[in-house]
């Protein structure tokens, strides 16, 4: 009863379309679910960071999904959007909605019950109801399999993930973010505490935390966090996990996007975080 309630306020916010045929989607994990429900094409665009699977890159790009242009996302004719919870700035969600086509937002909690919501109203979205309950049993099926693994873990290693660095400042993920979950779902903990979200961190919070992993995506460009950024930088550098080489690089969308490939990342991450463990 509590899902069918989530999906009816979800897709309130325009007028439904049985079988919408052009779809754009806002958010690198709404785009795997569409493909995983075997929408793909129906969709005519998607954002800056929807770049999985890679042959969906090749659709046009409306933009970093928290800096839209309405104008630039209308243009292209939707008669459905499907967007994350993050996506922005408000004045351009709200000239989409005012413009008559169908928006659905999706629910935005960095966590299982998250991603199998996330899928529902998708499912629902496309009219692909049965294909979404396979691949949410598909989903739990995956996740048994994350939770046996975590559930091995003896110690838990304390892991510090850093965002960026820029200026000296670490950007750190604490408490309530998807860095924190999906840490936590790998069988870790996380070793930023005392605030919420992403939020710079002071050398001496960095010192105190002494993680014994820094965990960091991989990516490239002036967001990039180096190997050789964390070891030169003054706090990050004396850590023990800068000390032992405890240092761990994951894709972006993969390890943060809690979409249909988390149970991917936090077997991934699992693996990198206890080596040689089981499972």
């Amino acid at each position: 009863m509590k899902r069918l309630a989530l999906i009816a306020a979800l897709l309130i916010a325009g007028p439904a379309l049985a079988e919408p045929a052009r779809v754009i989607s806002l958010g690198g994990a709404v785009t795997e679910i569409v493909v995983a429900l075997g929408a793909e094409d129906r969709l005519v665009a998607r954002d800056t960071t929807s770049e999985y699977p890679e042959r969906i890159t090749e659709l046009p790009d409306v933009g970093y999904v928290r800096a839209l242009s309405a104008e630039g996302v209308l243009a292209l004719a939707p008669d459905l959007i499907l967007a994350e919870a993050t996506a922005g700035p408000p004045e351009a969600v709200e000239t989409l909605k005012a413009a008559g086509v169908d928006f659905v937002a999706l629910p935005g909690d960095p966590s299982v019950q998250g991603v199998r919501e996330k899928i529902a109203v998708v499912g629902a979205a496309l009219d692909r109801e049965e294909a979404a309950e396979r691949l949410t049993a598909s989903f739990d099926a995956e996740m048994d399999a994350v939770r046996k693994s975590a559930g091995a873990v003896a110690t838990p290693k304390r892991v510090l993930f850093v965002l960026s660095l820029q200026n000296g400042r670490v950007m750190a993920g604490g408490e309530g973010s998807s860095a924190e979950a999906i840490i936590e779902l790998a069988g870790g903990v996380n070793a930023a505490t005392g605030f919420a979200g992403y939020k710079p961190v002071t050398d001496e919070a960095i010192l105190a935390a002494d993680p014994d992993v820094i965990l960091k995506m991989d990516r490239e460009g002036e967001m990039a966090v180096t190997k050789r950024d964390i070891l030169a930088h003054p706090a990050l550098g004396q850590t023990r996990a800068a000390q032992g080489g405890a240092l761990v690089a994951m894709d972006g969308m993969l390890l943060l996007g809690f979409g249909p490939r988390t149970p991917q990342a936090a077997q991934a991450l699992h693996a990198a975080l206890y080596p040689g463990a089981e499972g």
